[in-house]
This record gives structure tokens, C-alpha cells and sequence, in this order.
């Protein structure tokens, strides 16, 4: 009984440090980054920079933290940030070490320019922005598949193509039946005469009226 409560703690608690995890870019040691946290002096709020080299990454999930190194005035300075914390407005990467380890102790060592990371000249397209260990209904993202236009055999001037002449197929029926509409509401040539002949049979269909004679309004007189 003991162990199914922590499991189901264990659990509890995964799903709220994964609630906590934010959207950082792809880094690792020996990259030049830019910090913009929050610092709060009284009442009041400001954004600070720290630029340096990334010196190591360390932990997992929402206790993951990284440490940055700078040097400043020829004195070297280090800070470790929290990944996810809440004070961390925005992380920027700023070049890509060429480096073979993931700790570089051996910095603290160095000063001037010998503290220098060589630079990578090619570093191939830029990794999207996703959240670690985040899960959704149809599992984690690790497993969810990209499909790029090239790998679907389509380009975008070739969707604009498609689009263009869907567009016009669906405006040629339109236009083909304008002129039928307005056939239909034209009155043929033979139906155009049959209207005068119908009012001149109505006309004798009716009885001519008879005016009154003399002898007529004599009998009447008697």
C-alpha cells in the first residue's frame, strides 16, 4: 500500500513541475548566450543582460539550471541561472562554441584571450524551440513527426499554383450560368407574338352591345 501512495505522488508531482516548464531555445556548453532576467530593486523592476559562455548545464525538468561565465574588467564572473525560472524573460543565442565536452572547468583556468571558445563556422539549420519532457494527448513531442513541403513533393509556388486554379475552376460555373439565367428569363421569338393574338381573341369572344331602335322605345312609350 505504501508504494502505490509515492507512485501516485510521484506522479502528482511530474505533472506539476511539467505545468512549470517553459519554451527555450536548443543550447549546450560552450555557446555564447544572452540572459535577460528580471532584477527587482525596491519597487522598482528593470531587465538585465549577462552575456557570456555557457560552462555547463545541469539537472532535469523544471530543476534543470545553467551556469554562464564572463569575463569583466579581466576578472572572470559566473552565475548560475534556474532554465525554467519565472524571472527569465527570454534566453538569445548568440554563436555556437565548437567545443567536445560538457563542462568546461578548464576556463576558470584561463584569462584574456586564452579564455576564448573557438566558434563554429557551420552550425546547419537552427533547432526549433520545444519544451522538454512536455507531453500532450498524443504523446511526448520527441515522437511527433515533422512533414516539411519538400518531403511532401510540394513547394509553395506549386500550393499557389493548386490554389490559383482551384480559384478559377470554381469561377468558370459561375460564369456558364449567367447566360443561362438570363435565357431563361428572355421570351423566345415565337412566344413573343401569341400575346397579341390572345388579347384579339378575348376581344371577339365578347358580345357587341345592342343600341335601342325607335319602334323599341315607342312600344315602350305605349
Amino acid at each position: 500500500m505504501l508504494w502505490r501512495t509515492s507512485f501516485v505522488m510521484s506522479n502528482v508531482i511530474a505533472t506539476l513541475e511539467r505545468a512549470q516548464l517553459k519554451r527555450v531555445p536548443q543550447f549546450q556548453a560552450g555557446d555564447r548566450v544572452k540572459v535577460h532576467f528580471q532584477v527587482v530593486e525596491g519597487t522598482r523592476r528593470r531587465t538585465q543582460v549577462f552575456e557570456g559562455v555557457v560552462l555547463k548545464r545541469q539537472g532535469t525538468g523544471a530543476r534543470e539550471t545553467f551556469t554562464v561565465r564572463k569575463q569583466s574588467f579581466g576578472v572572470g564572473v559566473e552565475r548560475t541561472f534556474p532554465l525554467h525560472s519565472p524571472k527569465i524573460e527570454r534566453i538569445e543565442v548568440a554563436s555556437r562554441g565548437d567545443v567536445r565536452r560538457a563542462k568546461l572547468y578548464y576556463l576558470r583556468g584561463r584569462v584574456g584571450r586564452r579564455a576564448r571558445v573557438r566558434e563554429r563556422q557551420y552550425t546547419g539549420p537552427e533547432p526549433v524551440d520545444v519544451i522538454p519532457e512536455a507531453f500532450d494527448e498524443q504523446g511526448p513531442q520527441a515522437d511527433a513527426e515533422v512533414v516539411t513541403p519538400e518531403e511532401a513533393g510540394t513547394t509553395e509556388p506549386e500550393q499557389a499554383e493548386e490554389a490559383a486554379a482551384a480559384g478559377e475552376t470554381q469561377a468558370e460555373p459561375s460564369e456558364a450560368e449567367a447566360p443561362a439565367a438570363e435565357a431563361v428569363e428572355e421570351p423566345s421569338a415565337e412566344e413573343a407574338p401569341a400575346e397579341p393574338a390572345a388579347e384579339a381573341a378575348d376581344q371577339t369572344d365578347e358580345a357587341p352591345t345592342e343600341e335601342p331602335t325607335a319602334e323599341d322605345s315607342a312600344a315602350e312609350e305605349s
